[in-house]
């Protein structure tokens, strides 16, 4: 059954794959197989299909291997999803190597891929931006047929809004007070007994989608899917808007933001409400830089009302209403409006959802994570074990308390330096580097958190800000993947062949040279291009 849908799947994904190939080049008005230019890299093709149809293979090879049975990838749980989960609490006969294989070979080979067209569209400027969203949909598509994959959070979600729709209030209780259904089975035990620490907005809507679709769990879970890629539609639709606003080019920006490995796969794939929280606040700011402050304003306080790290928009909006070489005292009255504006929103749909406002005092609820991702947790852990060696009993708890502080601490404070200084550093910039200080240096630091920072700064990355912002998303893509315990010991106690193949198949993949649109020679416009294949026509 799980191989005869992933078949079909597979099928109409290939079907999708032939159109967009087409959408792609008659886009630009070229046949699609039209020769190469100077001998290879500098057509059409090499500027957008080609790496397209390298992302889809990756793209593919990641939605299979974290499909089958075995994967450690998802949620192995019979009846999570409609195909790709053990039909028993049995173990699979798929192996984890292939898994491994598959999904980390697709995942290298998708970074390598988006790397390349970042540099390619820094090079060679103008590509028509409606081809970059065909390969947007052409690399999404397999994200929204498979499992919500790389994070359970979705189900979490979907039984806060099972919770809301039977007048139970997620901000006083955790899901496991419904008892053990469908909603909570899937749910993560480590927020099973924790209350949302989400916005009334997210919860009415999330409330809503439970009673439309008549309590069953996989619909309500397919409908906030739909709802975080609406999110990232959102972000595709506004980041363009502004590069135009910052004088950049779009394909450029397009690239380094909505078709980022860590927005396609934590965003897209796995269904976060950050989704929809990034492009109501894009959207906002997008509105404020189009000199339309309280339109701005209001689609900050509609994000703030999904995630409660939104509100650093409306203080941005407010600072800057006015305009740039302002003084600090006449800024006052402008953030003091755009907050009353914002609180004015977010009081409403706490009125309305009768919800209250809980969900401020459970803003600290991530933290109950402990992620060595996390450098203040990293910190902890290592005073933790210094102590223990040296004989000096000390509490992990109090550590991390304190390193904890200290960090959101350093954050408070270069983030204030960086609005007083918003002026000279650029509004867009600051609030990015603001936002990607409070993950770094806060308690937890998800790959999906990360990605608040890396949109927003997308638009105006230059020099070694815009390497900086390529750095961290391949290594975000890469690291903290749930599974990995259960992969090392496989690579421990595995069979020694088997851990070799996977191994070289990774390596295979990490240095095989892709394609000619990769070269590092400068590459023509397009407009020349297209010039160039009229007068020859």
């Amino acid at each position: 059954m799980a191989s005869a849908a992933l078949t079909s799947g597979a099928r109409t994904a290939a079907t999708l794959a032939n159109t967009i190939r087409d959408r792609l080049a008659n886009t630009a008005g070229i046949p699609i197989d039209q020769p190469t230019m100077d001998g290879g890299g500098g057509d059409p093709r090499g500027l957008v299909l080609r790496p397209a149809l390298l992302g889809f293979v990756a793209i593919l090879a990641i939605c299979i291997g974290a499909s089958l049975p075995s994967s450690p990838f998802k949620l192995e749980m019979p009846g999570a999803w409609f195909f790709g989960v053990p039909k028993t609490a049995g173990a699979s006969h798929w192996g984890v190597y292939f898994v491994l294989a598959a999904v980390y070979g697709g995942l290298i080979l998708l970074i390598r891929v988006w790397w390349g067209m970042t540099r390619l569209y820094s090079r060679c400027p103008g590509v028509d931006i409606r081809r970059l969203k065909w390969v947007f949909a052409l690399w999404s598509l397999p994200m929204l047929i498979i499992a919500p994959i790389f994070s359970r959070d979705v189900y979490s979600y979907a039984a806060q809004g099972e919770m809301v729709s039977h007048h139970m209030n997620p901000y006083l209780y955790g899901p496991f007070e419904m008892g053990n259904n469908s909603y909570t089975a899937p749910v993560d035990p480590l927020w099973g007994n924790a209350p949302a620490p989400y916005g009334p907005l997210f919860l009415q809507i999330d409330g809503f989608f439970a009673k439309v679709t008549f309590h069953n769990e996989l619909a309500t879970i397919i409908l906030l899917r739909l709802l975080a890629f609406a999110g990232v539609l959102l972000i595709a639709f506004c980041v363009p808007r502004l590069a135009g606003l910052y004088h950049r080019d779009k394909a450029e920006m397009f690239t380094l933001a909505v078709l980022n490995p860590v927005t396609i796969l934590h965003l897209v794939g796995g269904a976060h409400n950050d989704a929809l929280m990034l492009g109501l606040l894009l959207a906002g700011i997008t509105a404020a830089k189009e000199k339309r402050p309280i339109v701005g304003i209001l689609f900050c306080a509609l994000a703030t009302a999904i995630k409660g790290p939104a509100g650093l928009g409306i203080l941005y909006v407010g600072w800057t209403w006015l305009g740039n070489g302002v003084p600090v005292r006449d800024r006052i009255r402008p953030v003091v409006t755009a907050g009353l504006i914002g609180l004015g929103v977010l009081g409403f749909f706490s009125f309305v959802s009768g919800l209250g406002w809980g969900w401020i005092g459970n803003l600290g609820t991530p933290g109950v994570v402990r992620s060595w991702m996390a450098p203040t947790t990293s910190l902890a852990l290592l005073v933790n074990w210094v102590a223990h060696f040296a004989g000096i009993g000390l509490s992990l708890g109090g550590v991390l308390s304190v390193t904890r502080f200290l960090g959101l601490l350093a954050a408070l404070i270069v983030g204030i330096w960086l609005l007083l200084n918003s002026d000279r550093i650029g509004t867009l910039k600051a609030l990015g580097l603001t936002m990607l200080l409070f993950v770094i240096l806060g308690p937890v630091d998800q790959p999906w958190y990360l990605a608040w920072g890396l949109i927003l700064l997308a638009p105006v990355a230059l020099g070694r800000l815009r390497s900086f912002i390529i750095g961290l998303s391949m290594v975000t893509a890469l690291i903290e993947l749930p599974g990995a315990t259960q992969l090392l010991n496989s690579l421990i106690h595995g069979d020694p062949l088997s851990i070799v193949l996977t191994l070289l198949w990774v390596l295979f993949v990490l240095t095989v040279p892709l394609a000619t649109w990769e070269r590092r020679d400068p590459v023509p416009a397009p407009d020349s291009m297209l010039g160039l294949a009229r007068a020859s026509a």
